[in-house]
């Protein structure tokens, strides 16, 4: 529905075709447990040795969606994210032009409010490290990234050569489908936005009753990405060799 918050420029955009935990032979059997309010929406269900848990939060203008697998034998989870069609992952230029600089996320709010980015550096800064967000060529307020949490992205045989005046490098990412080992007890999501853009620090590691959470408590400053996206930064080939859904 129409919302000034939208960030899809109107248009109704399938973000990733698929999201799949393997479970490796295990089930979720339970009725299905949904809480709701204002803003966000919980999922539960579980099954002999698994739980699952599903999050969203602020879903008008991308907001959160998390997913976090627990089981009793304490196994990862690897999850595949697959995207839509038209939405591709790219190496975000406007971050690479400022690896490995320090950048100031704490500070004082103009109404004199002191604030500190959890996990920052002692002296209230976050170093920059390369970003991967995913985007498409329609809407361009559109962008996001994959979030993990307590999870490792499993790198496939997507080799990049990434341009850049300042700090060219090489990412081992391909463009469509991204897989990640998740930690029983940690989570899988994604942020949308402007929080996908921010130079904020990376999410705490958290195994038990995560919270979703998209905002930093913090002046975390945000670099954007640039529109259209250069095809030199899209990373390619879209799938690994072999690669089927599971």
């Amino acid at each position: 529905m129409p919302n000034p918050l939208d960030i899809m420029g109107g248009r109704r955009t399938i973000v990733f075709a698929d999201k799949i935990p393997d479970h490796r032979g295990l089930a979720l059997s339970s009725d299905v447990s949904v809480d709701i309010n204002s803003e966000s929406l919980v999922i539960q269900r579980t099954g002999p040795g698994l739980s699952m848990k599903i999050q969203a939060k602020d879903c008008a203008n991308g907001g959160v969606f998390q997913m976090e697998p627990e089981r009793t034998d304490g196994a990862v989870t690897v999850f595949t994210h697959v995207l839509g069609d038209g939405v591709f992952y790219f190496d975000n230029p406007n971050v690479r032009d400022r690896l490995g600089e320090n950048i100031p996320c704490s500070g004082i709010l103009a109404d004199g409010t002191p604030v500190f980015c959890k996990g920052a550096n002692p002296d209230g800064t976050v170093t920059v490290t390369a970003r991967v967000n995913f985007a498409n060529d329609v809407s361009d307020q559109f962008v996001g990234r994959d979030s993990p949490q307590a999870a490792a992205r499993i790198a496939k045989g997507c080799p990049n050569s990434i341009p850049n005046p300042f700090h060219p490098g090489t990412v081992n990412h391909c463009g469509g489908v991204s897989q990640w080992s998740v930690a029983s007890g940690g989570r899988m999501g994604q942020v949308m936005g402007e929080d996908s853009t921010e130079i904020a620090p990376a999410a705490k590691v958290c195994t038990a009753n995560c919270t979703a959470q998209n905002q930093v408590q913090g002046k975390a400053v945000v670099v954007g990405f640039p529109f259209p996206v250069p095809d030199a930064v899209r990373l390619q080939p879209r799938f690994f060799s072999g690669f089927a859904l599971p």
